[in-house]
């Protein structure tokens, strides 16, 4: 009875609807709200067409395509100025703001350089031959990209100065830099060779250092130097040379920064025993971008600790039981733990932590002194020396990164400063001074730039974590000194940090685009969604990236964040200073 009485309820509301729809009033209506449409939509063709003559359009979608195309060599994209380079909406958000900047039709050529330098990347990663790789062809009508780096040229040089020479002296580490001590010298030059000789015999300080002794932690160009004379005996095969060999640490729940601390333990182990360090296994570099040798091995990312041919004779020891029970070789299962991580911090240079520059601000004041200085002393050389160099695999992500980030502020850059009319003349009348003295300049980036560094989730565990305003909150204090401060590069776990970022309009924000925490995931459980390789390529790219900032704020109760500071310290940026948000913990 009751579905009787639905029905027809709805027969009584059809018909009903059907006799106002024949209504003459409704019928006009509709006539009316049909001829509306018409008209507009005839306005807005008219108004596009006029738009279109007057001021030209920018076509979206090759470039889109462009970009898809040329980033296929990353599983990782970049934020910065330019947005999402996966999403659409974004993309044309991107575009948007800079047709509204400009109002000009160089924005296709802006777009168009930048692909060309995407399409130039894509190349050299997929190039199976990487012996053709070159930046810029000298036949190439692309213009140079400034914020990219020749990788084959830059590892090619850091060979030769990470290589002792055939008489067993140092490397070339001269007052000259870089590609300069390749620059042909004539007969009559022969007193500038005799005296770079000397120098060299003497010891030069390393090449991978910036800054004088002030602007980094003390003593830093000579310990660098020592350890480097350390890991690189001149007869590996001498019978007094012993090896300590361990793999990196790999137990369930240490994330990469413990990784680093824990072989700076067994670096300092090796250094008072007087044993060179050597690594082993590496599982963060056992996936398929490393390539050949470098597969599970540390030199996938940084040039070797060791000479090749020290790590040849400590493979060999291994199987030696021999040298095990003479102790000439050892590895991490001779020491416990405490010896690994809470270890004598070596005194070969005496107590040079207890006269450290206080340019770490905790809680609104400088911090003069905490009873882990000498291990903060340590940590930061021993990092350093490991990071000296890159390997050309992670000189090209790094590459991929910055375009990523950079590349249209690059672009847009390179195309208002020059001149299509002086290019060709200009390339052809600076080869020399390109090679051998403009080659030794690092890679652009926009600057000044602020690293940060924001630690959440299962780090509550170890310390107390805030939130990401009391970041921005220091952000704020550094731009109020220092007001053409506008830049952020922002690395975090935390999926809702890079939400929050973007209610923060007068900043701009770089990050990494990798799916990240939500929630209270466990760093072990994320990392295993992402997969070996992005979850150690993008990690190290953000890491290196934050190195390179002008001014620092995170969370030094954070093993990551403290690694940076290190690397601060040892990178000529003492003065630069670091700001954290930890009032209970900060070592």
């Amino acid at each position: 009875m009751e579905g009787l009485n639905q029905k027809a309820l709805e027969r009584v509301v059809s018909q009903r609807a059907f006799q106002m729809g024949n209504s003459f009033p409704c019928q006009i209506c509709v006539v009316g709200f049909l001829c509306g449409v018409c008209l507009t939509s005839l306005f807005l063709a008219l108004l596009t067409s006029f738009g279109a003559a007057s001021i030209g359009v920018i076509s979206f979608s090759p470039f889109l395509a462009g970009i898809s195309n040329s980033n296929s060599t990353s599983s990782m994209t970049i934020h910065g100025v330019g947005g999402d380079y996966k999403s659409i909406p974004k993309e044309r958000e991107r575009i948007m703001y800079y047709e509204e900047s400009t109002i000009s039709g160089s924005d296709e050529r802006v777009f168009e350089l930048y692909k060309e330098w995407g399409d130039t990347l894509s190349k050299l990663a997929d190039a199976e031959d990487q012996s053709s790789q070159k930046m810029r062809s000298s036949k190439s009508n692309v213009r140079e990209a400034p914020h990219l780096e020749n990788c084959m040229l830059s590892a090619k040089v850091n060979q030769r100065l990470d290589t002792r020479l055939p008489n067993g002296s140092f490397p070339a580490w001269t007052i000259w830099k870089g590609k300069l001590d390749d620059l042909p010298l004539s007969y009559t030059d022969e007193h500038i060779t005799k005296y770079r000789d000397q120098i060299i015999s003497d010891g030069a300080y390393p090449p991978w250092l910036a800054g004088s002794d002030e602007e980094n932690y003390p003593l830093t160009r000579k310990v660098q130097r020592d350890l480097w004379r350390h890991q690189h005996p001149v007869n590996c095969n001498d019978p007094t040379v012993k090896f300590l060999v361990a793999d990196w640490e790999r137990l369930p729940g240490f994330g990469i920064g413990a990784q680093f601390a824990g072989m700076c333990g067994l670096f300092a182990i090796a250094i008072n025993e007087n044993r060179v360090l050597v690594t082993n296994y590496y599982n963060r570099a056992d996936h398929d971008g490393c390539k050949g040798s470098s597969r599970s091995s540390w030199s996938c990312y940084f040039f070797p600790e060791t000479s090749l041919e020290c790590k040849k004779r400590a493979f060999e020891l291994m199987n030696d039981k021999a040298a095990w029970e003479n102790g000439i070789i050892t590895g991490r299962e001779n020491y416990t733990s405490r010896q690994i991580w809470f270890g004598h911090i070596p005194r070969a240079w005496g107590n040079p932590w207890n006269i450290m520059q206080p340019t770490t601000e905790i809680n609104g004041s400088l911090l003069f002194h905490h009873r882990k200085m000498d291990l903060r002393w340590w940590r930061a050389q021993a990092i350093r020396y490991l990071m000296r160099f890159q390997s050309e695999y992670t000189c090209n992500i790094m590459n991929i990164a910055r375009h990523q980030a950079f590349g249209m502020e690059a672009a847009k850059m390179v195309l208002e400063s020059s001149s299509d009319d002086l290019a060709e003349n200009i390339q052809e009348n600076m080869n020399d001074i390109e090679r051998f003295v403009w080659s030794n300049h690092k890679p652009w980036v926009p600057r000044p730039m602020l690293s940060m560094h924001v630690r959440m989730g299962d780090k509550a565990c170890e310390m107390k974590v805030v939130g990401f305003e009391d970041y921005m909150r220091l952000a704020e204090k550094v731009r109020k000194r220092f007001p053409h401060l506008n830049r952020i590069w922002l690395s975090t776990e935390m999926h809702d940090v890079v939400d929050s970022s973007k209610s923060y309009k007068h900043w701009k924000f770089y990050y990494s685009n990798v799916t990240r925490q939500k929630g209270n995931m466990t760093m072990a459980i994320y990392e295993a969604s992402l997969g070996r390789e992005t979850s150690t390529n993008y990690p190290l790219v953000n890491f290196l990236m934050a190195t390179e900032a002008d001014f620092f704020i995170g969370a030094l109760g954070s093993t990551w964040c403290y690694l940076i500071d290190g690397m601060r310290n040892t990178g000529g940026k003492v003065m630069s200073g670091y700001l954290s948000v930890n009032k209970d913990r900060f070592w």
